[in-house]
């Protein structure tokens, strides 16, 4: 099957209901017996065919009533008002696993156990990454607010590190791990409160995670 081949260079955010560490990155259940989440994504560099994506921003809500691979999530794409109709369109596709090798990504991987992706929101995104700070907030009028900080010793409360790599990894090949908030209302509703976060640097393509 011939895909549109496209690539992005950027950082992501990722937030979401479990401790920190988050099950699914070894495998394991959500602690809480389900999954919600929230993922920003700043383009550095990108294209789909033939047209850029520099400096676009977007983003997705999600839930899922067990785990993940269990199935019967649902799914909202929000893209950066910014962009105009071709890009958005591009950016949707790539968000809903489509233009994609199947299990090369994190978003193709997510489309398969979704069964009700909600309207795509077109809103300005307030976006800022800090990989290396493990320090990150997002912001989107009227739909989500949050931050990431590091993880704190509960007993001094400095920082602490914590990274991990996961050299076939289907996201990230590298992630630094950290603490968010999140405060969502309908249609997807957060409420993330020293939750897992990760942060990381992303170079993804219709091949999936390039390395």
């Amino acid at each position: 099957m011939a895909f549109v081949e496209w690539e992005m260079h950027g950082t992501e955010l990722g937030n979401c209901n479990c401790n920190w560490g988050c099950p699914c990155q070894f495998n394991s259940l959500p602690d809480k017996g389900h999954c919600r989440a929230h993922a920003f994504i700043q383009i550095d560099r990108g294209h789909f065919g033939a047209m850029k994506l520099d400096g676009l921003r977007w983003g997705i809500l999600a839930a899922w009533p067990g785990a993940v691979h269990q199935g019967n999530g649902t799914f909202m794409t929000v893209i950066d008002e910014r962009a105009d109709d071709a890009q958005r369109a591009a950016i949707e596709a790539i968000s809903h696993g489509k233009e994609t090798e199947p299990g090369s990504l994190i978003w193709q991987v997510f489309s398969t156990t979704v069964t009700r992706f909600l309207p795509t929101q077109f809103k300005p995104i307030d976006l800022a990454i800090d990989v290396d700070a493990r320090s990150a907030r997002v912001r989107v009028p009227g739909l989500l607010e949050a931050s990431v900080e590091p993880i704190r010793n509960p007993v001094t409360g400095d920082a602490q590190q914590a990274r991990l790599t996961l050299p076939n990894g289907f996201e990230f090949t590298e992630a630094e791990f950290a603490s968010g908030r999140a405060r969502s209302d309908a249609p997807i509703e957060l409420a993330f409160d020293g939750s897992h976060a990760h942060l990381a640097r992303i170079h993804w393509s219709t091949r999936g995670v390039l390395r």
